[in-house]
């Protein structure tokens, strides 16, 4: 595996790198996507104790990589977590808060988008029944949200009305029980909740309970169902702590990584009855590595080629190789991030770039994407702003 330095690139030379590394490109085997779409970004962030005051927006060049400050897009709390409806005209953010109107719980946020000036207006905000709601996603269809609730280990579904808001809840799911590491996994503690590429199952990681649960997901009334045992969830090693996970190549694979013992964790799976079977366990760090380490978070690239994962303490995105056939991973790179704490980062609709959130340097690094390597290397952006947790993409060109 190739553990590479960071390369810093003066400010002032960001604009014209950007333009000449995509005019000369070619010439390095790069082969950018000549893709020119416009693009809003909006980070999600802790408010708590920092000088952030909820989601900021940016505008972002898909031809360039280039990623320009709007303004602060909505005032909230601890907006940790982000979800663009698939129409494009709604945001929804989970407030990662643990008291909530007097009750122990976080809240939902739905804003519609201005898709001009990149504002959010608030459209309501429900409580999530759980503390610390840290993940929200939409199902295929746009008609509902699911939330992961953290401290309180429970998962949530709400509809979404005609006009964007969030309606009362369909489905609430507590998860009970306990696994082997008695300061983080005393109890559930779900992390992430995601529906399945057909759209007929829902997937929560529990860091707790060291299980990738699978719900039936009923689309026509929001309920969540225990899949049919013994497949109700799958197993991952005991006190690996699953954090987030990813559908691979053909849906037929899935990728865990699990925070507490910074691995990844790869399952085949059946799409038809929402079915998982264990392949491969690997670490996310260099051999060698003895440091303190939180592994974060993991993307699959749209080739289905690359998987990256985020290492916070060593601070870098590692890099694997997909076998497409097998979906088992080959170490292949390990990115600095120029920064603290690579909390999240995402790869834009383009696959050209991938935006890293380094939560404590509170910065936002650029990095362009070789399309035939899947190695990251360094535009010389890196943004400001305070404690970013969360990067996501709303076309608007």
């Amino acid at each position: 595996m190739r553990v590479k330095a960071a390369r810093h690139i003066p400010p002032l030379l960001t604009a014209l790198l950007g333009t000449l590394f995509f005019l000369s490109a070619a010439d390095h085997g790069l082969e950018p996507r000549l893709m020119k779409g416009k693009y809003l970004v909006y980070v999600g962030t802790y408010t708590t104790k920092t000088k952030s005051r909820g989601i900021y927006a940016y505008h972002f060049d898909g031809a360039t990589g280039q990623l320009t400050l709007l303004d602060l897009a909505a005032e909230t709390a601890n907006p940790s977590f982000l979800a663009v409806h698939p129409n494009g005209r709604f945001l929804y953010a989970v407030n990662e808060v643990s008291d909530y109107q007097g009750k122990k719980s976080g809240a939902v946020s739905a804003f519609a988008i201005d898709r001009e000036t990149g504002k959010l207006a608030l459209l309501n905000q429900v409580a999530s029944r759980g503390a610390d709601p840290c993940y929200v996603s939409l199902d295929k269809t746009g008609k509902y949200v699911f939330v992961a609730n953290y401290t309180s280990g429970s998962v949530i579904v709400f509809p979404v009305l005609a006009d964007g808001r969030l309606g009362e809840a369909t489905a609430f799911v507590q998860h009970a029980g306990h696994s082997v590491n008695r300061d983080r996994q005393e109890g559930p503690h779900a992390h992430m909740i995601e529906v399945s590429p057909n759209n007929r199952f829902v997937l929560a990681a529990d860091l707790g309970l060291d299980e990738l649960l699978v719900y039936r997901f009923d689309a026509a009334k929001g309920s969540l169902t225990p899949n049919d045992p013994p497949f109700a969830f799958a197993k991952v090693n005991p006190g690996a702590g699953p954090r987030h996970f990813a559908f691979g190549p053909s849906n037929s694979f899935v990728y865990v990584i699990n925070e507490l013992q910074s691995t990844v964790a790869v399952f085949s799976y059946e799409p038809a009855g929402g079915v998982l079977h264990p392949l491969q366990t690997l670490s996310t760090l260099p051999k060698g590595f003895t440091g303190k380490n939180k592994a974060a978070e993991l993307l699959v690239h749209s080739s289905g080629r690359f998987l990256y994962a985020s290492n916070r303490g060593r601070d870098t995105i590692a890099l694997f190789a997909i076998n497409p056939e097998k979906g088992t991973l080959t170490p292949v790179a390990q990115d600095l991030t120029q920064g603290k704490t690579p909390r999240n980062f995402a790869i834009d609709p383009t696959g050209s770039f991938l935006l890293v959130a380094n939560q404590d340097s509170d910065n936002i690094v650029v990095f362009r994407i070789n399309p035939r390597s899947g190695d990251l290397i360094p535009t010389g952006q890196v943004l400001a702003i305070p404690s970013p947790v969360c990067v996501d993409f709303v076309a608007i060109d």
